[in-house]
């Protein structure tokens, strides 16, 4: 019997194919309120599929007593009640690691622009000022700290590039990783870095982790980069560090309300970069994290073994 797969936002080309050449599969598609509202009402659902923003909360699972699979094309949580769906006994899916290797790259892209000043050098001889190039002002990244938050798979794959720069690295983890960087207290590692980069998951515990007494903390002249998820960071607290010089700058992928007002006031300062949460979206990335999440999708509904540690869940449901 064939078995409906409910799509809350488009995947990448290779991706629906999979999907489409499927043939026990039925493909359904919800990417806006109504048309969810639509196939939920005549169709039985046994997997959802989203991205970033389609979300999988209580609310929906209740609608969906057939539903025994959530998953993301992705690495990140956050739009799914994960809690929930484990009580549920429904398994959630994820794309583990399938982003590292581009995260790490933008969060080095992003260290560079910030510490060469390089947004400003550009933009001046695009506009036509050649010669404002006695007032700009820079800095390389050779022989300073730089302190990672979170030394996951990304924080690794950060660390050895940024070694390869010459950067020496510090590191402060839930637990200490085997490693050749040194292991530093949060205090420790926020008073002695001159750059700091966060690859932590948001959740309770990290939620505005970055906050007024950490910024207290840092060199004036600190450099903060964010790849990981905006809420880490307390963002008034942000603006108000930047605004009066307790901080040198700040590059950014993501930010705590996403897309920022218009008249975000962070956005207007000349230490600040920021990119639309992108940095995933290399056509790569996004083809092998679609790809990988269609295929695990695909063997759970016929039984069969998807990859390991494609499950979040898998322990909470007493998987083995």
């Amino acid at each position: 019997m064939s078995k409906n797969i409910l799509l809350l936002e488009t995947v990448a080309d290779d991706a629906m194919r999979m999907l489409e050449e499927a043939l026990d599969m039925n493909i359904l598609t919800g990417y806006d309120e109504e048309s969810l509202k639509s196939q939920i009402q005549n169709n039985k659902v046994d997997a959802i599929i989203t991205r970033g923003k389609g979300q999988v909360r209580d609310s929906l699972m209740e609608q969906l007593s057939d539903l025994k699979v959530i998953s993301r094309c992705g690495v990140g949580l956050d739009n799914i009640d994960v809690s929930e769906a484990t009580k549920r006994g429904i398994k959630v899916v994820n794309a583990p690691n399938s982003n590292a290797d581009t995260i790490a790259e933008h969060t080095i892209a992003l260290l560079l622009m910030l510490q060469r000043n390089l947004y400003t050098a550009v933009t001046m001889v695009k506009e036509n000022r050649w010669t404002d190039r006695g007032t700009y002002v820079g800095d390389e990244t050779h022989g300073k700290t730089l302190g990672i938050i979170g030394m996951g798979n990304i924080g690794k794959k950060v660390a050895k590039i940024a070694t390869a720069l010459g950067l020496n690295i510090v590191y402060w983890s839930s637990k200490k990783e085997d490693v050749p960087y040194s292991f530093v207290e949060f205090d420790q590692l926020l008073k002695i870095s001159d750059s700091i980069s966060l690859h932590l998951p948001l959740s309770p515990k990290t939620e505005n982790l970055i906050n007024v007494l950490a910024f207290a903390k840092m060199k004036p002249s600190a450099l903060l980069i964010n790849t990981a998820r905006g809420g880490i960071i307390d963002q008034k607290e942000l603006l108000n560090a930047l605004q009066n010089n307790k901080i040198g700058g700040f590059a950014a992928d993501v930010l705590a309300q996403e897309p920022p007002a218009q008249n975000e006031p962070l956005l207007q300062l000349n230490n600040v970069l920021v990119t639309a949460h992108l940095g995933s979206l290399t056509k790569t990335t996004y083809t092998k994290m679609c790809t990988m999440t269609i295929a695990n999708t695909l063997a759970i509904l016929r039984d069969e073994v998807p990859m390991a540690n494609c499950i979040f869940n898998r322990n909470e449901l007493g998987i083995s």
